[in-house]
């Protein structure tokens, strides 16, 4: 295929998986419930994976296979969401080790983007904490295992950005809601059973989709997302059902797994750039403005409700 018409066929791509993602998120916002909602986010997953236009959707990368094994490096690969960014936004997530400021993280305002504007790749770091039976020690060390957690597999997808400017889009904000260094990501929690959850972070907590019923999520109030989980019109500490997609917001990087509004931009989950994050952590000196997420609760707690 000759570049030009590779070109062609991306954008015609991306632009049948915003239609496809834009009416089911617009029927759903007028409250018409949608017959087989899952199956178009299935759909739509796949296009993603066709607009990659890569050789393979199902390839494994060596490096998560040596570190995680077969089975579950396969799973790690299977299970990395694609990322809508919101428009407007032009920050990826990349390798901390290898940039730390916008000036290298930037990348396209618009349409399928794999790398920044200085060639880095769309990047995110993964930890696995198995709490199945039999699990990799190695892959169960000092994690909490108890109670509803035992049995889950869960992968976390750790994404950082060189700051965080969740009011940046507001004239008079000034630097409010500035701060260097962002660690977001997103959550996936499968069940013995088979059946495979999602969450996403959003600032002190962690959402599915948007909406009032996440607010106390996002503030980190304990006791407002008790009451929206009491009242059946949250998800437990931010679990839905997998989505295969996750929507970056503009300035803050908060996300969601579900609602997608004023997307332009995306990266097709199998051409995500994943780098284990276990080995880093035990090495890595590095100082963030934030806690990284070795230094999080959800490192060894993953049903955590927050992000501290």
């Amino acid at each position: 295929m000759r570049g030009s018409e590779r070109g062609q066929s991306t954008v015609e791509w991306v632009g049948l998986l915003l239609l496809v993602a834009l009416l089911l998120t617009g029927l759903v916002a007028v409250g018409v419930r949608v017959p087989g909602a899952a199956l178009a986010r299935g759909i739509a997953s796949r296009i993603l994976c066709a607009a990659s236009l890569a050789d393979s959707c199902d390839g494994d990368e060596p490096v998560l296979i040596a570190t995680y094994g077969t089975e579950v490096g396969k799973l790690v690969r299977e299970h990395m969401p694609s990322l809508l960014f919101e428009s407007g936004s032009r920050a990826v997530p990349v390798d901390f080790r290898r940039c730390r400021s916008t000036a290298c993280g930037d990348g396209a305002e618009r349409g399928y983007v794999r790398r920044t504007d200085t060639g880095l790749p769309v990047s995110a770091f993964v930890h696995v904490v198995d709490c199945r039976p039999n699990a990799d020690a190695a892959q169960a060390e000092d994690a909490n295992c108890a109670g509803n957690r035992a049995g889950n597999l869960y992968i976390q997808y750790w994404t950082y950005y060189a700051d965080s400017a969740t009011l940046r889009a507001v004239p008079v904000a000034g630097e409010e809601g500035f701060h260097a260094d962002d660690w977001e990501g997103v959550q996936i929690r499968i069940r013995p059973d088979g059946s495979v959850d999602e969450r996403a972070s959003s600032h002190d907590g962690y959402n599915y989709d948007e909406g009032t019923a996440n607010w106390g999520s996002d503030i980190g109030a304990g006791a407002l997302r008790g009451l929206a989980e009491a009242a059946s019109i949250r998800p437990v500490d931010g679990w839905g059902p997998e989505t295969h997609l996750l929507f970056v917001s503009g300035g803050s990087h908060a996300g969601n797994a579900f609602d997608v509004r004023d997307i332009e931009r995306l990266t097709s989950g199998n051409r995500v750039h994943l780098i284990p994050l276990e080995p880093i952590a035990m090495t890595s000196d590095a100082s963030f403005a934030i806690s990284p997420p070795w230094h999080k609760k959800v490192w060894r707690d993953p049903e955590a409700a927050g992000t501290d």
